[in-house]
């Protein structure tokens, strides 16, 4: 018979999933993880984890939500102590899809970015236009006071 928190009825070997985030340094202390889980920052297998005593076992794939990143990580292995970050990085297998590096993006005849063949076109203005800098704006200050 399997216990409450064991959710895998396989009989592979398992671990609470806050401690794995623990082990596997993406949370800083339990508690911390189980804050993560709790907010629904972690996903198992898809699905959204509703105790903090969720168990994961070697396959299992855990999306999270860290700030403005999304992590998806496979669960190699289950750890026995939190250790260096060279033992923390035995556990899992990076599944997160790269970003394109900026070296690899072409430019655009008007200085926009181009990735993947489409132009942007947002955040680029003609030079003078726009708010004035430091030094236009006490020259324009100057300029008033001289003629009041």
């Amino acid at each position: 018979m399997a216990s409450k928190t064991d959710d895998h009825s396989d009989g592979a070997a398992s671990q609470r999933l806050d401690q794995w985030l623990w082990y596997a340094r993406f949370a800083k202390s339990r508690t911390l993880a189980q804050a993560l889980i709790d907010r629904g920052k972690v996903r198992l297998n898809r699905n959204r984890i509703g105790k903090v005593s969720q168990t994961c076992k070697p396959g299992d794939v855990v999306t999270l939500s860290l700030g403005p990143r999304i992590r998806i990580v496979r669960v190699v292995g289950l750890g026995i102590r939190r250790g260096p970050a060279t033992e923390a990085a035995v556990l899992f297998e990076e599944l997160t899809p790269q970003p394109v590096p900026i070296t690899d993006r072409a430019k655009t005849g008007d200085g926009a970015m181009n990735v993947g063949g489409e132009a942007l076109s947002h955040g680029v203005r003609e030079a003078g236009a726009g708010r004035p800098t430091k030094r236009e704006r006490r020259q324009t200050e100057r300029l008033k006071f001289r003629f009041d």
